[in-house]
């Protein structure tokens, strides 16, 4: 019996379109390139623009017919659920190109949901006291970080999660999102899925809390904002928010690639490779200054105060044993520096200002290495006993 299932042929449908819109934009390229160094040396000659554009056509018609294909295929095998290795796939390319994938409808895009152990959750009383027979009154939503999924919270035979439920009794629900799109586009949507599990959660709710690693913690700042605006009930329960390796001022490689991309630019024979800078992903470019509100593109070195009544913890990591504050400063957990993280800014009015006893540095610790450190989980496991 073949095992294809729906789900590769749906992954195929969809990296067979990122493969057309690839070569689509790489022709532009060259021709871009190409017309530039012949307006510097003379009269254009040679390939004409006809040329690039059947390149084009071509390259669409056979991406919509591979589409087409693929579409019937799938409609005749059955489903199945994807394996980790897929979900990770899918994943990481939403994390780099996830705001191409929403606005041209590519089926690689990742939907926003809640998720147990994997599986969707269908916000309603019902489904949700029967998919989770257990729910207690303190829920806990884990949002996870750039180019990965609500899986990866288990690292090592660890999940925080897991253990903050078996250990204080919290039930953790998992957030899983497209990590590509605009951090404040995600954060409106995580606050309006919020506003709809705080009204149907099946038993009497006393508070919620929730952990952001990475992207994660942005993207729980902006829903808090986006709920401020739109005078959600949720907000009034969020007692906790934490943070484990949240770029709050940003992260260095996101501004190392806007800092050649511009580079790029300056020059009229490179300007046209500064377009392969710029199909990262929005939510990537959000990363530079650690924006949670704006439009796309518009970076912002302003901090969105978090709201009073709500309880902010911040854990950073380094990657030595020993305090060094350059490498701290410039390097920290190998994606975050130490300053970022914990939400400290030269200028008072940019700054978190998480109260010393609410953060924890993690020494000897990379950025995913917070998700398993023992230290972490204890650090977690004292605050949120609270």
């Amino acid at each position: 019996m073949s095992t294809l299932k729906r789900e590769h042929v749906t992954d195929l449908r969809g990296y067979g379109r990122l493969a057309a819109d690839a070569t689509i934009g790489v022709t532009r390229l060259i021709e871009s390139l190409h017309y530039t160094i012949r307006r510097k040396a003379g009269p254009p000659r040679g390939i004409t623009p006809r040329v690039y554009q059947s390149i084009r056509l071509a390259a669409s018609l056979a991406g919509r017919g591979f589409d087409a294909a693929l579409s019937a295929l799938a409609a005749r095998l059955p489903e199945h659920v994807p394996t980790p290795r897929q979900e990770a796939m899918r994943a990481a390319v939403n994390g780099v190109y996830g705001d191409h994938l929403a606005a041209t409808g590519n089926p690689l895009a990742i939907p926003m949901r809640l998720r147990r152990d994997g599986r969707a959750l269908t916000v309603k009383r019902a489904e949700l006291a029967a998919a989770i027979p257990d729910a207690g009154s303190r829920p806990l939503v884990l949002v996870h970080g750039l180019c990965t999924n609500d899986l990866k919270w288990r690292r090592n035979g660890h999940d925080h999660g897991a253990a903050l439920a078996r250990d204080l009794g919290y039930t953790p629900i998992y957030l899983h999102y497209n990590s590509g799109r605009r951090v404040a586009d995600n954060g409106a949507e995580f606050a309006a899925l919020l506003e709809s599990l705080a009204a149907e959660w099946p038993v009497p709710l006393k508070e919620l809390t929730i952990i952001g690693h990475s992207m994660g913690g942005l993207v729980a700042r902006s829903a808090i904002e986006a709920a401020r605006t739109a005078e959600h009930e949720w907000l009034c329960r969020l007692r906790r928010l934490v943070f484990l390796g949240t770029p709050h001022h940003g992260a260095p490689l996101e501004q190392l690639g806007s800092w050649l991309e511009a580079a790029l630019r300056a020059n009229p024979y490179s300007a046209p490779f500064a377009r392969l800078g710029a199909a990262r992903s929005a939510g990537i470019t959000d990363l530079r200054y650690g924006s949670v509100t704006g439009k796309r593109g518009v970076a912002t070195k302003r901090s969105v105060p978090v709201p009073a009544g709500i309880e902010c913890f911040a854990i950073a990591a380094t990657l030595g044993l020993r305090a060094r504050p350059a490498r701290d400063k410039l390097i920290g957990d190998g994606f975050v520096p130490l300053d970022s993280a914990l939400g400290w800014h030269p200028q008072p009015q940019h700054s978190l200002a998480i109260p010393p006893d609410r953060q924890l540095i993690a020494r000897d610790t990379t950025h995913f290495g917070l998700l398993a450190r023992k230290q972490v989980y204890a650090q977690l496991r004292k605050w949120l006993a609270g």
